[in-house]
């Protein structure tokens, strides 16, 4: 036999043959071994024999016994009480079809099985995202269901030019991602080379978006975010209007917003729901804290040090009687107090809810009062950590606060042996490393380097809505 008939031979092994004992049979051997799915036997009305098949746990088997088994039972065949059904023409595309959720229908006669979308709802409500509050704005937050968190973006964006484009990742996971964006707003380019970095991805499974990120990011080794996640629809749309591209990856409810750069993510949404006046002073505070959640310890660890001569008297004075007995350097000691409170709000994290905050509050007050009372450390370092903690709650997106956390401790290393020269080639090498990140394209530090001075007014301001229609 040549290769053309074989490949002919197989084609024709996977249509469904219009005889559902045979299309049966084969279904039941591609899902042997899976007690979830169900084989409903029957026959119509006019004597016709026919197959339901479809996932116990997806599918709702009420509306399946209502709307589609009891009318082919009682009436014509092809006549179920189900509005929207599509076609499959293959035994992959059937298989398919029933792990997505849909109930197959497979009628002695007809070529083809039809689908339907009767769906169980396994997910959770819309509600406000926890990470994500604000005072002022919408109160509804993304889900676990790619289609939800469709809806919301359409709610919101009801126009033509809001595109979407879907595609399925993970050999093993078969997960539906969603790539959307604004037509016209955005550049083709940059949908193009979304649209490749997705589709040359080689995953296994894909359980979260980060499986996702991490394999199309520009600097997968780099601490600093590249890619923005977040759970509000609002971010997102607002975003899309700027010329972004949204990833929608079904399971999870944090969608991947980019390009961004570092000014970007220091932005809250809560900025353009508020008086100008105030969500400048807001944003220029929060420039101002993201640098001490940074360099605070730092700054103290080195003049403490090596640069005594920088500190007034008086205060100096203060500090020297604070550490007398202290038996470690200022270096150590702010090491031990930054790892207790970071392994504090670690536990305050995985903690359930109702106890996590408290045990996190009290573990600080007392862990700080009794190492003060025990000489372990003095007493500006409380002052100085906790001041460091504040200053990384004012950060407004979670994976560019971590970044700050994590690249606390190198400058702190650096302080407390090279004092504020150290400090300084920390910063140095910090801004040659944010000058070479890109996001897709976009440098990580624009528009600031490279300098734009349109796009620069909403670094150190905020743009008003009405401003473009003048």
């Amino acid at each position: 036999m040549s290769n053309r008939e074989s490949t002919v031979d197989s084609k024709d092994n996977d249509v469904i043959t219009g005889r559902p004992d045979i299309d049966e049979a084969r279904l039941q051997t591609v899902f042997s071994g899976c007690s979830d799915i169900i084989f409903h036997s029957f026959q119509t009305e006019s004597g016709l024999f026919a197959v339901c098949i479809f996932c116990v746990g997806l599918c709702d088997a009420e509306r399946i016994e209502r709307q589609v088994l009891m009318p082919l039972a009682e009436a014509d065949a092809g006549s179920p009480a189900v509005s929207s059904s599509q076609l499959v023409f293959t035994i992959e595309e059937a298989t398919q079809a029933i792990l997505d959720g849909l109930a197959l229908l497979l009628v002695e006669g007809q070529p083809s099985g039809s689908v339907f979308a009767l769906s169980k709802n396994i997910g959770r409500t819309t509600e406000e995202p926890a990470a994500e509050s604000t005072v002022r704005g919408a109160r509804d937050g993304f889900t676990e269901s790619l289609e939800s968190n469709m809806a919301l973006l359409r709610m919101r964006l009801k126009i033509p030019a809001f595109k979407s484009k879907s595609l399925t990742i993970g050999k093993y996971t078969n997960t539906k991602v969603t790539l959307a964006y604004v037509e016209g707003v955005i550049a083709p380019e940059l949908v193009e080379e979304a649209e490749r970095r997705l589709g040359r991805l080689e995953l296994d499974s894909v359980l979260e978006s980060h499986t996702i990120e991490e394999g199309i990011v520009d600097e997968r080794f780099s601490p600093f975010p590249q890619m923005l996640a977040t759970e509000r629809p609002d971010v997102v749309v607002s975003n899309l209007l700027e010329g972004r591209f949204v990833i929608l990856v079904d399971g999870t409810p944090f969608s991947l917003v980019a390009p961004i750069t570092l000014s970007s993510m220091l932005q809250s949404p809560e900025d353009y729901y508020q008086n100008i006046y105030i969500s400048v002073a807001i944003r220029w505070m929060r420039y101002v804290f993201y640098i001490l959640s940074l360099l605070l310890p730092s700054a103290y660890v080195a003049i403490t040090t090596f640069h005594q001569e920088m500190v007034p008297t008086v205060l100096l004075l203060s500090i020297a009687r604070a550490r007398e007995e202290i038996p470690f350097p200022a270096l150590i000691e702010a090491l031990i107090m930054e790892v207790s409170f970071e392994a504090l709000r670690e536990a305050g994290v995985r903690l359930p809810k109702q106890i996590g905050s408290a045990v996190s509050i009290v573990g600080a007050l007392i862990i700080g009062q009794a190492a003060t009372s025990a000489g372990i450390v003095s007493a500006p370092m409380i002052i100085v950590v906790a001041m460091t903690g504040i200053a990384s709650f004012m950060i407004p997106r979670y994976s560019a606060s971590i970044s700050t956390r994590l690249l606390r401790f190198p400058i702190m290393l650096l302080a407390g042996t090279l004092g504020l020269i150290g400090i300084m080639l920390g910063i140095i090498l910090l801004v040659i490393h944010l000058s070479s990140i890109r996001s897709f394209g976009t440098p990580y530090l624009y528009p600031i380097a490279p300098t734009s001075g349109r796009r620069l007014h909403d670094v150190w301001s905020r743009t008003l809505p009405w401003s473009k229609s003048r």
